[in-house]
């Protein structure tokens, strides 16, 4: 006899935000003119030539161990690495003419311990482009944001590429208000590099989730 699967606080509150978030990544694809069919570091944000129309990346896992999957432990912290820049500006997308790379779309939360959101919470992202370089001059790929009313986030920029000795990832800095900065790293699913990274922790990987057009991946922040 098959046993019911358990549907937990965390899955609820992803039903709550992939209806409006699935409806925002496809209605930024079209304005973009997106169609993305493969994952390469350096694909350009653009319409694919071999891509068939509807295709997207598309991949299913379980959901990322947070609160409400009896884990509520907060989010593992990392090292910042040596690229990260303070001042960033406030902005939700990374996007800019011209730029290289696979459109992707970050969302999420940020909730407590106690499995509330928290309001207002800064996110602060930055990593780097589709040839695996980091903007250490200006601000390309590098921008800050505070969660809303729910504690939710969502960020569009594009698939990092492949920093040398690294596997696929981005930073990310996340406060509560007037509380302790987490630094972090986050990761993608089935990445060959993933096993040969020191760095590198399952407990970080985002979840894949459905996309119209280019990369959807979703990550929920537990802050203390």
């Amino acid at each position: 006899m098959k046993t019911p699967q358990r549907f937990s606080r965390r899955d609820f509150l992803h039903l709550l935000l992939l209806a409006p978030v699935s409806g925002l990544l496809a209605a930024c694809g079209r304005a973009l003119g997106l169609e993305v069919a493969t994952l390469g570091p350096s694909d350009p944000v653009g319409p694919s030539p071999t891509a068939e129309p509807g295709t997207a990346a598309t991949l299913t896992l379980p959901p990322t161990p947070a609160c409400g999957d009896d884990d509520d432990e907060p989010t593992v912290a990392q090292t910042q690495g040596p690229f990260f820049t303070p001042n960033s500006p406030q902005r939700a997308s990374l996007l800019e003419a011209g730029m290289p790379g696979v459109y992707m779309l970050v969302s999420g939360q940020v909730l407590g311990t106690d499995c509330q959101p928290i309001p207002g919470a800064l996110v602060d992202f930055w990593h780097a482009d589709a040839d695996g370089i980091y903007d250490n001059v200006g601000f390309r790929l590098r921008g800050h944001q505070f969660a809303d009313e729910q504690g939710r986030y969502q960020l569009e920029t594009i698939m990092p590429g492949l920093y040398p000795g690294r596997t696929r990832h981005f930073h990310v800095k996340v406060q509560r208000p007037n509380g302790v900065v987490l630094t972090t790293q986050l990761y993608f699913p089935d990445e060959a590099d993933n096993a040969r990274d020191g760095i590198f922790d399952e407990r970080l990987l985002m979840t894949m989730l459905p996309a119209e057009n280019g990369v959807h991946g979703e990550f929920d922040f537990v802050l203390e």
